[in-house]
C-alpha cells in the first residue's frame, strides 16, 4: 500500500479539540498511519470519562480522511484496531479505488473554519441547509437532532446553566480551564484570549460558556436588527449507544457537520459542556430531545454578524510534535 502524505497529517491538525488541548497522538508505520489519544492531554477534570477526548480524536480523524481524498486518495479507516491499547483509537492506510468525493468537497473548510463564540445574526438558517448538515453526520456514522422549538431551547438552555454551575463547583474546574485558557504568548496550543469575548454572554439563549481573560470584541447591535439574542439554531450530535466507538464516530461526525457548515458560509461553535456532566447529559436526551439516542455533544450554527471582525486562527502544534517513535 502506499504510503500517506505526510501534507494530509498535517491537515488533520487541524482539527477542533475541546480547549485547542489537540489531545491526539500519530504514528507514521510503512503502510498505514495510526491515531492515538494522548492521556497527558486529557482534561480529568471537564472531561471524566474521556468523551471529549475521544470525540476530539475523532474530529482529526475525519480531517486526515479528507485530506486524503482531497489528495486523490482513498482512506481505509480501521476503528479500535487493538483490543490490548486503549489509546489506540484508528489505523488509516490507503486502498484501491476512488477517494470519497464528499469529503474531497470538503477539504477547503479545513483551513477556513473557527469557532464563533459571538452574538450571530439575526437571519434564520434554512431548514433545508440543516438537512444537508444531517446528512453529513449520518454518512459518518451518527445523527444531528434539532433542537426545536421555544420549549426545547429553554431547557437546553437550563442544561447549559446547569452543566456550568455544577463544574464550577468541582474541585480543580476552574484551574483546569485556567491552564488551557492562559498560555504562554508562543504557545502552540489552548484558546487564545483574543479567541474568546470578555464576558459570559448571559444575553444569549442558551447561555455559552464562560472563559476568563477573553478578549474577544463583541461588535455593538445594529438598530433595527431585533433583540439581544441571534437567530442561531441548536443541534445535537448523537449516536445508537455510547461505547468508545461511538464517541469517536460522533467525532468524526462533528467534523463533517462543522467543514460542511462553514463551506455554507455558518459560524459554529461546539458546545461540549451539557454532554461533559452526566446528569445534565440525561437531562439533555430526556427532557430536551425526547429521542433514545445518546447526546455526545451539542452545536451552535448561525449566520456571522453583520460586519463582525474576521476570527483568529488558533494555533496548532508542529507535526514532529505529536509524532510517536
Amino acid at each position: 500500500m502506499p504510503p500517506i502524505p505526510t501534507a494530509a497529517l498535517d491537515e488533520a491538525l487541524h482539527a477542533p479539540s475541546v480547549h485547542n488541548s489537540q489531545p491526539w497522538r500519530w504514528r507514521i508505520t510503512p503502510d498505514a498511519v495510526e491515531l492515538h489519544a494522548d492521556p497527558d492531554r486529557h482534561l480529568q477534570v471537564t472531561d471524566p470519562d474521556r468523551r471529549d477526548l475521544v470525540l476530539s480524536c475523532g474530529a482529526a480523524l475525519h480531517h486526515l480522511t479528507v485530506a486524503l481524498a482531497a489528495h486523490g486518495a482513498a482512506a481505509v479507516v480501521d476503528r479500535l484496531p487493538d483490543p490490548e491499547d486503549s489509546t489506540h483509537l484508528a489505523s488509516v492506510s490507503i486502498g484501491p479505488g476512488r477517494p470519497d468525493a464528499v469529503d474531497a468537497g470538503l477539504f477547503p473548510a479545513i483551513s477556513a473554519r473557527r469557532t464563533e463564540r459571538r452574538r450571530m445574526s439575526h437571519r434564520p438558517v434554512p431548514v433545508k441547509l440543516l438537512g444537508r448538515l444531517a446528512e453529513h453526520a449520518r454518512r459518518a456514522g451518527a445523527l444531528l437532532v434539532p433542537v426545536s422549538g421555544p420549549v426545547a431551547r429553554d431547557r437546553l438552555a437550563l442544561a447549559l446553566d446547569d452543566a456550568g454551575r455544577l463544574q464550577r463547583s468541582v474541585p480543580g474546574y476552574p484551574a483546569e480551564l485556567r491552564l488551557w485558557t492562559h498560555r504562554l504568548p508562543a504557545a502552540s496550543d489552548g484558546i487564545p484570549a483574543t479567541a474568546t469575548t470578555a464576558r459570559l454572554r448571559r444575553d444569549s439563549s442558551p447561555p455559552l460558556r464562560a472563559f476568563p481573560g477573553g478578549r474577544l470584541r463583541e461588535r455593538r447591535q445594529l438598530t433595527g436588527h431585533g433583540g439581544t439574542d441571534d437567530a442561531a439554531e441548536f443541534v445535537v450530535v448523537a449516536t445508537a449507544q455510547d461505547r468508545v466507538l461511538d464517541r469517536l464516530r460522533a467525532g468524526e461526525a462533528l467534523s463533517a457537520v462543522l467543514l460542511a457548515a462553514t463551506l455554507a458560509g455558518l459560524a459554529t461553535t461546539p458546545l461540549s459542556q451539557a454532554t461533559e456532566v452526566a446528569t445534565v447529559r440525561d437531562a439533555l436526551r430526556t427532557r430536551v430531545l425526547h429521542v433514545p439516542e445518546h447526546p455526545q455533544i451539542v452545536l451552535r450554527l448561525g449566520w456571522p454578524a453583520t460586519h463582525a471582525d474576521p476570527l483568529p486562527a488558533t494555533p496548532r502544534r508542529p507535526l514532529r510534535s505529536v509524532l510517536l517513535p
